[in-house]
């Protein structure tokens, strides 16, 4: 496989399991931690560093709205059960 056909399912792959932690709502993120070992946070956190090697001008906010699909104190106040983190 060549390497931007590599890059682009690892691109799917990455859009779909967006798409799918935004279907999953109801899975908050101290459950996928507890689970899996990663959040939304984690991604959002991962995204930023790479935006930041590639010298891109982005914050950490903008990074979890990417992840999130809306700006995070949205997703919060909308999406997050239990006490308010």
């Amino acid at each position: 496989m060549d390497q931007q056909t590599q890059l682009e399912l690892e691109a799917a792959a990455f859009r779909r399991l967006l798409a799918h932690l935004d279907e999953r709502k109801d899975v908050q993120n101290i459950d996928l931690m507890n689970l899996a070992g990663f959040c939304r946070n984690c991604l959002a956190k991962w995204y930023l560093a790479a935006a930041e090697e590639k010298g891109l001008s982005f914050n950490y906010d903008q990074a979890r709205e990417r992840i999130y699909g809306i700006p995070y104190d949205e997703w919060k106040d909308r999406y997050q059960t239990g006490s308010k983190r």
